[in-house]
């Protein structure tokens, strides 16, 4: 018994440098306009028997704007961020560059107040291991980019600060084949129709 879980990356809701711990913006112009660009793509993942997003607006709306009238799942929300929840990652530093360092160097540092990265990694980790595996079943969740790091990190059983190395394009993919505690990632082939 196994089951396929596609990760979809929600489209982004501000630049690069904008963006904001636990931010809570709708999908931006540049946003809409990806999924307009991807979405004939990612079509067929509409008929994964079971569709999930997390609970902020640009996850919502990736979903809704590719056809998957995803169910909001809590445990795909973000990494509590604590009091530097809304600030860019220079603001925190500006604030705070001691504590923004011990939470870069170490994941089990909650030096924010919030979650630690450790503790982020094991709730996305426990949402995977609780998927219904029917042979073959198909799930898609659209989640924050922070939340497919998450998810790979702990499929691949990797130590947490591996976190910083997964670079999470918006509306990347990552497909995850198995069952709770045995995860396997998969790469697809992605061809171009001329």
């Amino acid at each position: 018994m196994h089951v396929r879980v596609t990760l979809i990356a929600a489209a982004r809701g501000s630049s690069l440098l904008a963006e904001r711990f636990d931010d809570d913006r709708p999908l931006d112009q540049a946003g809409w306009g990806e999924v307009q660009r991807v979405a004939h793509a990612l079509v067929p993942l509409a008929a994964a028997e079971m569709r999930y997003c997390s609970p902020t607006p640009r996850s919502r709306a990736t979903g809704d704007a590719l056809g998957l009238a995803p169910l909001v799942q809590p445990a795909l929300r973000d990494c509590d961020m604590g009091r530097w929840r809304g600030l860019t990652l220079g603001e925190a530093m500006a604030r705070e560059p001691e504590a923004v360092d011990a939470w870069l160097a170490d994941p089990y540092s909650a030096a924010h107040g919030g979650e630690p990265l450790a503790e982020f990694v094991q709730r996305v980790g426990g949402w995977l291991d609780t998927r219904p595996a029917d042979d073959g079943g198909r799930i898609v969740a659209v989640a924050e980019p922070a939340v497919v790091r998450a998810a790979l990190v702990y499929a691949l059983r990797a130590y947490p600060s591996t976190y910083w190395n997964f670079d999470v394009r918006p509306l990347s993919t990552a497909t995850l084949i198995g069952w709770a505690g045995r995860w396997n990632l998969r790469f697809d082939a992605q061809y171009e129709r001329v």
